[in-house]
């Protein structure tokens, strides 16, 4: 087992500590973990971001996030910098201010994109205000 209380949202190496931990130290982490496939489907998906986003993991696990989980993120800021990774096999660590729309309230967020060429997982993450 890892130690979780060390890692932060900023962390710089973070893509591949996300990779190594289990479901349970993902749920441990204080901001939201989304984790998916090279075909868009979330594989990953901690208790922190189900709590904040109202979205049960077994709601979200196996769907596609752009279109059916977090369609608000089907954009040119977050998934076509996915998209643009993934095509040119560069990694992606960008962290940009963004505002979910779930359910019609908007709540402004940080978000942090990280993609590794030939990773299995890419990551978005969600730090909330507190």
């Amino acid at each position: 087992m890892h130690t979780t209380q060390a890692v932060s949202f900023s962390d710089t190496a973070l893509h591949s500590e996300l990779d190594r931990y289990s479901d349970d130290e993902l749920d441990s982490l204080n901001f939201g973990v989304i984790g998916f496939d090279a075909n868009g489907i979330v594989r990953r998906y901690n208790s922190f971001e189900s709590k904040a986003a109202g979205l049960s993991s077994a709601r979200v696990l196996g769907q596609p996030l752009f279109t059916v989980v977090a369609p608000c993120m089907n954009n040119f800021m977050v998934a076509q910098r996915f998209e643009d990774a993934l095509a040119n096999s560069t990694s992606l660590d960008d962290v940009i201010d963004y505002v979910l729309t779930l359910r019609m309230r908007p709540v402004k967020v940080k978000l942090r994109l990280l993609a590794l060429p030939g990773a299995a997982t890419r990551y978005v993450l969600v730090q909330r205000s507190t």
